[in-house]
């Protein structure tokens, strides 16, 4: 089978490979899959430069969600069958870039009806990092406002439809003419082209000066600084990842005299310290979609031998919504 291989670390067009290997077969707790789609996200790019923190063993396969067909299950795996259409997490390091891939079962959920294969592989990274980020570590209410960076990215747009979801006041922060009107396709209420304003103060304007009750931020650096200049009392940042490669330093003191708090999110550690509340949120997450509240938009579908440029353009920040491998 063909399946996309880094041997080496560096920029993902640069490193990734499409190669003939055998076809998985999968191990205790595992399944294997047909893929029927893998998403991109901006953990593959961190993985093909060596900068994520999980670090799979070269040569590895990126695509770390993915919708597939189950052809086979391993020993003690339980509640999956052959044939059934699911979707969740790789199994690095056999990931979803492939025409079949690897899942461990204990993060592979049966995927919605109501979605397609390009839908479904988009569901699980973004939004579960989005539902945990804003309802778990933020407790984002009804009528709050909601600053959401990168806003037409994957998980930008994730966190735009829950926000939206629970009845928050969404603001979302751009880049360009083109991600802004991405970003008004989801429904944000207040677009801001960071090209073009300052988003701190399109914030405290549209607040009263009273500034974001939740700022949701995958980006870092000086968007995470200038962020405190616009969060309100008992205002929330959630950190959410550093894709403007940059990491921060918290000024605590700054956090004490305006009296915000910043959460870290690390969605992975849930699947290993409460399992049972990524399977609630899952099922939650389904809900939502079948009564059409949130769906993946889903702007390019990629064959195979297109990956690779998919994932750098992922990386250099020139693609808006989902970009995924359709087989």
């Amino acid at each position: 089978m063909k399946t996309w291989q880094v041997a080496e670390l560096g920029e993902p067009k640069e490193v990734m490979r499409l190669v003939d290997v055998p076809e998985p077969e999968p191990g205790p707790g595992q399944v294997s899959v047909r893929v029927l789609a893998a998403a991109a996200n901006f953990p593959d790019v961190l993985m093909c430069r060596g900068r994520y923190q999980v670090r799979p063993p070269l040569p590895f396969t990126p695509g770390v969600e993915l919708c597939g067909e189950v052809v086979s299950v391993g020993a003690d795996v339980d509640g999956i069958a052959v044939g059934q259409r699911v979707l969740g997490g790789s199994a690095l390091p056999r990931g979803g870039f492939a025409e079949k891939a690897l899942m461990a079962a204990e993060t592979t959920f049966a995927a919605p009806e109501s979605l397609d294969d390009a839908q479904a592989a988009s569901l699980f990274v973004g939004y579960q990092t989005g539902w945990f980020g804003l309802h778990r570590r933020a407790g984002l209410r009804a009528g709050e406002t909601l600053l959401v960076h990168a806003a037409a990215g994957g998980v930008g747009s994730a966190a735009i439809q829950l926000g939206k979801a629970v009845g928050a006041r969404v603001i979302g922060v751009v880049g360009g003419p083109e991600k802004a009107e991405y970003a008004r396709s989801l429904g944000v209420d207040v677009v801001v082209d960071r090209h073009r304003e300052d988003f701190v103060e399109v914030v405290k304007a549209e607040t009263g000066g009273r500034g974001a009750d939740v700022v949701y931020d995958p980006v870092g650096g000086d968007t995470y600084q200038r962020s405190t200049k616009c969060i309100a009392f008992e205002g929330r940042i959630v950190v959410v990842g550093f894709a403007g490669g940059e990491i921060q330093s918290a000024a605590l003191n700054h956090a004490l005299v305006k009296n915000y708090s910043i959460l870290g999110l690390h969605w992975g550690l849930y699947n290993t310290h409460d399992p049972a509340a990524v399977r609630e949120c899952h099922e939650e997450l389904t809900a939502l979609a079948d009564r059409g509240v949130v769906r993946p938009l889903v702007s390019e579908k990629l064959a195979l031998d297109a990956v690779a440029v998919g994932v750098q353009r992922l990386a250099d920040g020139d693609t808006v919504g989902r970009v995924v491998y359709v087989q």
